[in-house]
């Protein structure tokens, strides 16, 4: 019996991109570990697509199924300009609960800019809660250089670890936290999940000139980091002291007894920057009304991933099932 939650990487590599067996000239960019998008040469420009699943939160499905993929095209450094919705829904499903997912959708996609091109809606028993599967497309200039990581490189995130997961729990396990969080507590955590979209950053820093980025999903920020600098074929040394994470995330982690770093956290950006060009990186997004912190430097791939905390030393290991499964029932 496998895990909830996302393959791990070894079975994704084994089960999945193995048996990828044709391959087209058009296609510049293909599936691999740390890699969220496809890019299609469409001769001035280049097509980025990226499709994701909505599959561990209710309340606040049709917000969070705009920004999730849409966040994958902006870790290009590009802007979505197009997104489209596969929904399935169980028996039961009443007309308001499709037209209250469909007004997020609707406002989230407005609030980006970003169309809603097509997709398609169904009630199957195939499921018992709703699922939205959400393809989002993104069109920027042919990348004709190579952006080279390497050791001395600073590693920066935007925002606080666990801003998905927080909100989501204070959305769907609302009942379960109060007399935990004050109710006060259980609004900031919920005004969370207006903060998902890392489109600003990311178009910012393609501006600035990043040297890859990754947005943070399942698995949080030290999953991300693990698939960030394996894809770049690099080691990381993150800081635990340097991770923002919010008291009222410390405190819903503290509840269910979760780990906020392996909490998903879209809204947060992982950004690698030449040590050079930190400081211009760090402006440009701060004028953006968006907290950018540095948490750690890029290695040599021989060092690994790893983390310090209290003068320790830990293991950064490939992302497992998110802590944020731990919760749902």
């Amino acid at each position: 019996m496998l895990k909830i939650g996302k393959l791990d990487n070894e079975l994704l590599k084994n089960i999945v991109f193995e048996n990828i067996k044709y391959k087209r000239s058009e296609v510049l960019k293909r599936p691999a570990i740390g890699e969220d998008c496809a890019v299609i040469d469409f001769g001035d420009y280049e097509c980025v697509i990226s499709t994701d699943p909505i599959t561990a939160a209710v309340d606040q499905i049709g917000k969070l199924a705009i920004h999730i993929s849409c966040n994958d095209i902006a870790s290009n450094g590009i802007e979505p300009l197009g997104i489209m919705l596969a929904v399935m829904l169980p028996v039961g499903t009443t007309e308001e609960e499709i037209s209250e997912m469909m007004k997020q959708a609707g406002q989230t996609a407005e609030e980006l800019g970003v169309e809603i091109i097509g997709g398609h809606t169904e009630i199957t028993n195939a499921v018992k809660q709703p699922i939205i599967v959400s393809t989002a497309i993104g069109r920027g200039p042919i990348t004709k250089e190579r952006r080279n990581v390497k050791s001395g490189d600073v590693i920066l995130m935007t925002k606080t670890s666990g801003l998905e997961g927080s909100g989501i729990i204070a959305y769907d396990y609302e009942k379960e936290l109060r007399g935990k969080l004050t109710e006060a507590e259980i609004e900031e955590a919920k005004d969370y999940l207006d903060m998902v979209s890392v489109i600003k950053e990311g178009v910012c820093a393609g501006k600035v000139g990043y040297l890859a980025m990754h947005d943070v999903t399942e698995g949080g920020i030290l999953g991300a980091v693990w698939e960030l600098c394996h894809a770049s074929e690099v080691g990381a040394k993150l800081q635990h002291d340097n991770i923002p994470i919010t008291d009222v995330t410390k405190k819903i982690c503290e509840v269910y007894d979760i780990d906020p770093l392996k909490l998903i956290s879209s809204g947060c950006m992982l950004i690698i920057a030449d040590a050079n060009n930190k400081e211009k990186m760090i402006k440009e997004i701060e004028k953006q009304g968006i907290k950018i912190s540095i948490i750690g430097e890029v290695k040599d791939f021989d060092y690994g991933t790893k983390m310090i905390k209290d003068g320790v030393e830990i293991k950064i290991l490939p992302p497992e099932s998110d802590e944020l499964y731990k919760v749902v029932k």
